[in-house]
């Protein structure tokens, strides 16, 4: 099975290079000359175009950054128009549940399977090809191309059979971890202000009923200031919460935490545009005149 990656970045490479070390010959792209440089070094066959990624591929992961780049790759002169018949396009990316349907609706009437399947695990689970999969398509779907999604994940959960089930199923997954990050954030800030060392809150936290992934992944950035390059940026979680907001809103479910979340991370992207998620921290900080570093609490001058 010969396979392609459209989108290079952080959580794509990592995806392009899992499926090169498990043995597939893959076909990328992307819009930066820099990491379509990086894919090639990787073993990778770079393309001109999405239809190339398409024309040498039975299957095609797209980790793009929203609904319109996804439309973008696949739809019209891209993978809809070279892709043989019978073949899969791997929906990684999260978009809107709506915008995954329209798109399996367009892949069908040109013989092509849409896998819907976004992703989680961050730019670590990336690299480390050890995803999570929330992928939906009919099950004969799903084994033909399990061997391209086992190379990248270490769990592919079955979550339902149209295009728009995984989606549905990130959606209400952002919604949660949205709101731990959030509250993590908050409990940080509260530590900073009350002279609590940022260790003596990790070490507390992450043996205690509160501690998880989330929690303390988030904790040992906050604490030793790594709030930019950890591939976590902080206009992907903006983008999903988004998303979650927007299902909560159709489906008219009140979502009040990850409103809150929503707007957290809002506050934290219009004063730092360039930080990752835990960036957020930091307009707390900011706020109580406190920072939490792991050594100690330190207070700003």
């Amino acid at each position: 099975m010969n396979t392609g990656v459209i989108g290079l970045g952080d959580m794509g490479s990592g995806i392009a290079r899992n499926l090169i070390k498990n043995g597939f010959e893959v076909t990328g792209l992307d819009l930066s000359a820099d990491r379509m440089a990086a894919f090639a070094d990787m073993g990778g066959k770079p393309a001109a175009s999405a239809a190339e990624v398409g024309a040498n591929a039975d299957a095609v992961f797209v980790m793009v950054m929203n609904g319109d780049q996804a439309k973008s790759a696949i739809l019209g002169d891209g993978l809809a128009s070279s892709m043989a018949r019978g073949g899969a396009v791997i929906l990684s990316a999260t978009v809107r549940p709506r915008e995954a349907r329209e798109i399996g609706e367009a892949l069908a009437e040109a013989g092509l399977n849409m896998i819907d399947s976004p992703v989680s695990g961050g730019f670590p689970g990336a690299q480390g090809g050890t995803l999570t999969m929330m992928a939906a398509a009919p099950d004969e779907v799903l084994d033909r191309f399990a061997p391209a999604m086992e190379a990248v994940s270490a769990n592919i959960h079955r979550v339902g059979t149209r295009p728009g089930d995984g989606q549905t199923v990130k959606a209400c997954l952002q919604s949660l971890i949205g709101a731990q990050f959030s509250a993590t954030f908050e409990a940080a800030a509260l530590a900073a202000k009350a002279g609590v060392p940022g260790q003596v809150i990790l070490d507390v936290f992450s043996t205690s009923s509160a501690g998880c992934g989330i929690v303390n992944n988030a904790l040992e950035k906050i604490i030793d200031r790594q709030f930019e390059g950890t591939g976590s940026h902080i206009n992907t979680m903006h983008k999903d919460l988004t998303i979650s907001m927007g299902l909560g809103e159709e489906l008219g479910v009140p979502l009040h935490t990850a409103a809150a979340a929503m707007q957290i991370f809002h506050a934290g992207r219009s004063r730092y545009p360039d930080g990752d998620n835990w960036v957020c921290t930091r307009v707390m900080e900011d706020i109580v005149g406190a920072e939490l570093h792991r050594s100690e609490a330190r207070p700003r001058n």
